[in-house]
């Protein structure tokens, strides 16, 4: 195993620190303000309330980042975790929005957030359901999952008028090729902070070609004080079902998370850990609702970067959450760092999540090579595709079965934990242990 650069107890010294934490920030900000943009669009809220929930997701995702990393008691998971608005809940939230509105979108998510807190007790037998083929399964699927998502930002965005032109591509491709180059020739801080120089560079080479758009820098507030309950909140029970099933939903997406995380910072992942991770997720969601954000949860994409730079250090992305408390307190900052090119993303972005990809590759490399074994893979990963390149698939099904089966990480998992619990020889399986808790040069996060 490939020892690390800094591991997860490694505290760089402070300029290092400061850019490998702005990797980090570079690589989750525009998930974190899509949702809340998306939502506002979708409930055709006025602009100042638009700004509202996208002030109050920095800083719950900033304030909840600090607390995974740092810990707090039995919450966090104390390794480098960006917390931040999920895509999970879109759906849910849009379809409580139209008829509740912002207060019902953030009660229901106070309520709903009690799926996961009461879930984390569970997760010692949640564990269980997780040898290495199915964690391999559900590691290669975030990867998987991720990775249209670069493809739509290296062609210029879904939507774009010039979307695939020649002249995004190449500058994709420039800042990939910057990224490999970086990593494989760059020694210390230039490998360890591939991402964000790689970006930078494409940055500059798209400003100077008139490709930086500063409209949203212009019109953003130098400086906006919270507003926790700045919407109210109301409890529809329906919301409450709706939101409910996006956590349960969430639950089996993050733990596959965390056992991605594992294998990047090489830190074993025991129930005990998963649950104080899990946790952290529920309790920051309660309070992210109560600044008046969207619920939060832990970024798989963050993984990629860890994997591909070597830096485990949790005191990095603590410093990462701080970042993004201050691009809360000041969206003129987050405006800033919004203004970089989606080509320029998508190249870097590629790089990141393909890297999830090959961890789990590694990780089903060590899965036994039986019959049992390559079914397993074979058709969790297949049906985890049918609905991440074809989402249509689900268009004329129930509500609630597209809410549980939209992304193709949970069907993936859930299609993987099914046929390991149902096909015959599962005791070959039981003698799986995670060969991380053996290696010398795992850890066990304190």
């Amino acid at each position: 195993m490939e020892k690390l650069l800094y591991q997860v107890e490694d505290r760089p010294p402070i300029l290092t620190t400061v850019l490998l934490a702005a990797q980090h920030l570079l690589a989750a900000l525009g998930g974190i303000i899509a949702v809340p943009l998306v939502l506002g669009g979708a409930l055709r809220l006025p602009p100042d309330q638009i700004i509202a929930l996208v002030n109050a997701a920095l800083l719950g995702s900033g304030i909840v980042t600090i607390i995974q990393c740092k810990g707090v008691g039995p919450v966090g998971i104390r390794l480098p975790c960006v917390m931040g608005t999920s895509f999970t809940f879109v759906g849910a939230g849009i379809s409580v929005g139209l008829e509740h509105g912002v207060p019902g979108i953030l009660g229901a998510s106070l309520a709903g957030s009690l799926v996961m807190i009461v879930g984390s007790f569970f997760m010692p037998t949640i564990r269980k359901l997780f040898p290495h083929t199915v964690t391999g399964v559900v590691v290669t699927m975030i990867g998987l999952s991720l990775t249209p998502v670069a493809i739509d930002w290296a062609a210029g965005g879904v939507g774009s008028a010039n979307y695939a032109a020649p002249g995004s591509l190449a500058i994709a491709g420039l800042v990939l090729l910057l990224v490999i180059g970086f990593v494989q020739w760059g020694k210390g801080i230039v490998s360890a902070s591939a991402v964000v120089l790689g970006i930078m560079i494409g940055y500059l080479v798209c400003l100077a070609l008139g490709m930086v758009d500063f409209t949203q820098l212009r019109s953003a507030p130098v400086f906006a004080l919270p507003q926790p309950a700045h919407f109210g909140m109301s409890f529809p029970v329906s919301g409450i079902a709706a939101m409910s099933l996006a956590f349960l939903v969430t639950i089996v997406e993050t733990t596959g998370t965390f056992m991605a995380l594992g294998a990047a910072t090489q830190t074993s992942m025991p129930g005990k850990t998963l649950a104080r991770g899990i946790l952290c997720d529920g309790v920051g969601s309660a309070f992210a609702a109560m600044l008046s954000s969207p619920p939060v949860s832990t970024f798989a994409q963050n993984v990629g970067v860890v994997t591909l730079t070597g830096v485990a250090s949790r005191h990095v992305v603590a410093l990462t959450g701080g970042m993004l408390v201050l691009a809360g307190l000041f969206p003129v900052l987050g405006a800033l760092i919004v203004t970089i090119p989606q080509p320029v993303l998508g190249g870097a972005g590629l790089m990141m999540f393909a890297m999830i990809v090959s961890a789990g590759i590694h990780m089903l490399g060590k899965s036994a090579p039986t019959k049992r074994n390559s079914l397993i893979i074979a058709v969790s990963i297949g049906c985890g595709l049918a609905v991440t390149v074809r989402p249509e698939l689900l268009g004329k099904l129930p509500a609630f079965v597209k809410e549980v089966f939209g992304s193709g990480i949970t069907v993936g998992a859930l299609v993987a934990v099914v046929l390991n619990l149902f096909l015959p020889g599962r005791e070959v399986d039981a003698l799986e242990e995670d060969e991380c808790e053996a290696d010398p040069l795992v850890q066990e996060p304190a």
